[in-house]
């Protein structure tokens, strides 16, 4: 028989500590299983495990199964930030292959989705967000990497629709968020 998983989490856990502790001394003796999976779903605001329980079932036939979020390296996230200056343009080309695909990423974000662009535009929109001057350098990169295509001619370029990964999310929120506090 499979066992339903719950994610159980304590906003503050010094409040699940001290409800814990005062369930405890309530009692005497040892708790069981059921006893304890009560005692810690009361110290987050439900009534017992079964409310706790029916809480995420109801919620899961409500919303589309949620993935599993991935861990994000934020020291790498950090690093490749201090590519951008404060107004989130890229100031220098990071050595690195893995910071420069994640770079790429911030400059995929400034162009619109479903855009059709022409080389020059691409070209514009790429020179208004870096400072170091080398705008060809940075397409044959975003090319490369699949962030945009172009057709064979080289005529019309477009963004790629994908979901970044969790270090480029990251980096994005981070170096818009510096932008906006200027």
């Amino acid at each position: 028989m499979s066992r339903d998983t719950f994610p159980f989490v304590a906003p503050d856990v010094s409040a699940l500590a001290k409800a814990l502790g005062r369930e405890l001394g309530l009692i005497d003796g040892q708790p069981g299983h059921v006893q304890l999976l009560n005692m810690l779903t009361r110290a987050v605001g439900y009534r017992n495990f079964q409310h706790f329980r029916a809480t995420f079932v109801a919620e899961g036939r409500l919303s589309e199964p949620q993935a599993v979020p991935e861990p994000v390296d934020y020291a790498l996230v950090k690093r490749v930030a201090g590519h951008f200056d404060a107004e989130g343009r890229l100031v220098r080309w990071p050595s690195r292959y893995g910071h420069q695909s994640l770079a790429l990423w911030v400059l995929w974000s400034r162009l619109a989705a479903g855009a059709v662009y022409s080389e020059f535009d691409v070209s514009v929109i790429i020179r208004n967000n870096h400072l170091f001057g080398d705008h060809a350098l940075i397409r044959r990169a975003m090319i490369d990497v699949g962030l945009i295509v172009r057709t064979p001619d080289g005529r019309e370029y477009r963004r790629v629709e994908r979901k970044p990964p969790g270090e480029a999310l990251a980096l994005m929120r981070h170096v818009a968020a510096r932008a906006i506090a200027i």
